[in-house]
């Protein structure tokens, strides 16, 4: 395919930076975007890099957030006085830094910018690794997310005549952040495959809630088990997703690739390797084309294993984008090695791939009630399926 895709690689996105110690480090798209330009992927047939992007504006904040939650954060970042609590600043997850309000409208804007390049057909995809703060809420920062850069461009979309957009978000914590911004909106289909809040953060994402009055199945929430591994994932994603999708037919397709449910992610408690997320790659990537006519934008995410993970995982995204996927065997190319142990004292990751082989095996096949990811998938498929006229349960084990 001669598929176009946007890259965002603006070097000063790596603003938006908590300080020392915090584990949402700009690092881990700075060796992401690394690792991806050493394999070439940068300069590819295809590649659009996107050097420099402008920040969102308050004409387009002010469509998720409030004036007030706003000025707040433009406050706390030119005085370091967080405020009032209730705009959830000042913690540990979101301590108060300079310029605060402009780096949070910055990555806004770069995620604003590849929905942009999508819709305006200059690009078929997009990647934005430094966006993904999908926590985020309108009156309230939480989970090292100030302004929700993925909220932001989705209606940036609706505000153009879109119609139907389907958002996937595949992070180990639940989406909570952009599934609040469209509840009630049926022309957004959300769906979050998360660790169960019973024992990850936010404590939210359960499979009955659906959406708001008129948007009714427009909120899909699959709460996994903790220990959820590569198969089990892949099994549940097939199972909820592309029926959805399929029945939604979305125009565009917007997606969110949080890393941290990898096994090294200390996080969360799934365990995915690097295969696996690749593998969701694809599925996503296929999703895209069949269904929204290859409109995709993928924002990144979570993922706290700065060297053995996210550089694998995101450049295996942008390779996917690029339909030049990277052979998961592959080593990793030697100038990545040496820049990594000369910048941080590490070794980096020899090969491309943790050494699994993943398949997703079909929902219908070995079901087994009493399983816990069996019963969180039909749990969802039986709260959302029915008002999407799908049938939820194959096996009439009501």
């Amino acid at each position: 395919m001669d598929d176009r895709v946007a890259i965002v690689a603006d070097p000063g996105l790596s603003a938006y930076d908590f300080g020392p110690g915090h584990p949402l480090a700009p690092i881990r798209v700075q060796l992401a975007l690394r690792l991806a330009g050493d394999f070439g992927l940068l300069r590819a047939e295809g590649a659009q890099v996107v050097a420099q992007v402008a920040p969102a504006g308050v004409h387009d904040l002010v469509k998720i957030h409030t004036p007030d939650f706003l000025t707040a954060v433009r406050t706390a970042g030119h005085t370091g006085d967080p405020g009032d609590p209730r705009w959830g600043l000042g913690t540990d997850d979101v301590p108060v830094f300079p310029r605060m309000h402009e780096a949070s409208a910055h990555v806004c804007g770069a995620t604003l910018a590849a929905a942009q390049a999508v819709h305006s057909g200059a690009a078929t995809h997009a990647v934005n690794l430094y966006g993904g703060l999908h926590h985020s809420m309108p009156d309230r920062a939480a989970g090292f997310c100030v302004y929700n850069d993925i909220a932001v461009a989705i209606r940036w979309l609706l505000d153009r005549g879109v119609q139907r957009i389907a958002y996937v978000d595949v992070d180990a914590h639940h989406g909570d952040g952009v599934e609040a911004a469209f509840y009630s909106d049926p022309r957004v289909l959300t769906i979050s495959l998360h660790e169960s809040g019973t024992t990850l953060f936010p404590g939210t994402g359960w499979p009955w809630d659906t959406g708001g009055p008129g948007a009714e199945g427009t909120a899909v929430n699959v709460a996994l088990p903790a220990g959820t591994s590569d198969n089990q994932w892949l099994r549940a994603f097939n199972a909820v997703v592309p029926p959805l999708l399929e029945e939604f037919n979305p125009e565009y397709l917007v997606s969110q690739h949080g890393c941290d449910s990898h096994f090294e992610d200390v996080m969360a408690h799934l365990l995915l390797s690097v295969d696996g997320q690749r593998s969701a790659n694809q599925a996503v990537h296929r999703l895209a084309h069949r269904l929204a006519g290859g409109r995709w934008i993928a924002v990144g995410g979570g993922g706290y294993e700065w060297i053995d993970v996210v550089p694998r995982a995101w450049t295996h995204l942008i390779a996917e984008a690029l339909h030049a996927p990277i052979e998961p065997t592959t080593p990793t190319p030697d100038a990545f090695r040496v820049f990594v142990q000369d910048l941080l004292g590490r070794n980096a990751p020899g090969r491309m791939t943790d050494g699994r082989d993943p398949w997703g095996q079909p929902f219908e096949r070995n079901y087994h009630p009493e399983d816990p990811l069996d019963k969180a998938i039909m749990q969802t498929r039986r709260a959302v399926f029915p008002h999407w006229g799908l049938v939820a349960d194959p096996f009439g084990a009501f």
